[in-house]
């Protein structure tokens, strides 16, 4: 007998009612690709994008806050809702918390934490984002900051741009990052 969807549901939410998840993750469908999301007790901690492989992204988030890893539609609802909404220009802010337990560097957490102040339509350069995080001159060690943000679209790496011009890299890679800050009105297309 397979198990169905209904009924791993059901053996989610008990595992959740009895305190036995660590996190809990699902996927959301958007206009940028399938996004995998997870979520820890403190707020979200994960996003991934389609690239990057399921089991290595499950196996990351085991390694560092707790091998209890469950797949529960109905516990990441909000967040994949309001990740949904916001690259539909429905929602305009994710108003929610963010767990950077998996981004290990204090420098790296500060740098993601200045980020956050980024508004939606604005972008910052990496120089800039360094400076604000109190390190300037620090601008290579902020694109690895960016570069390993285990929580795209809510902290928004996306609004981070070299000061040469162009858009820059980006771990979903450039045509997303291009296609976010168009949906953002950040770039024209």
């Amino acid at each position: 007998m397979i198990p169905t969807t209904e009924w791993l549901e059901q053996l989610a939410d008990a595992a959740i009612d009895q305190g036995l998840a660590e996190v809990t993750y699902a996927h959301v469908d958007t206009p940028i690709g399938r996004l995998l999301v997870a979520e820890s007790d403190r707020g979200v901690c994960r996003v991934a994008f389609p690239e990057e492989g399921v089991d290595e992204v499950l196996q990351e988030i085991a390694q560092h806050l707790g091998p209890r890893v469950v797949r529960s539609d109905r516990a990441t609802g909000r967040i994949r809702s309001l990740i949904e909404g916001y690259l539909l220009s429905t929602t305009k802010i994710i108003d929610y918390p963010v767990d950077l337990r998996l981004m290990r560097s204090p420098f790296r957490r500060g740098v993601l934490k200045e980020l956050t102040k980024v508004t939606r339509g604005a972008v910052v350069t990496y120089g800039q984002l360094a400076a604000r995080a109190g390190r300037p001159g620090a601008a290579r060690a902020t694109g690895t900051a960016c570069a390993l943000n285990p929580v795209p679209i809510v902290v928004p790496c996306h609004r981070v741009v070299p000061s040469a011009g162009g858009v820059g890299s980006y771990g979903g890679g450039p045509e997303r990052k291009r296609l976010l800050l168009e949906l953002e009105g950040a770039l024209t297309p």
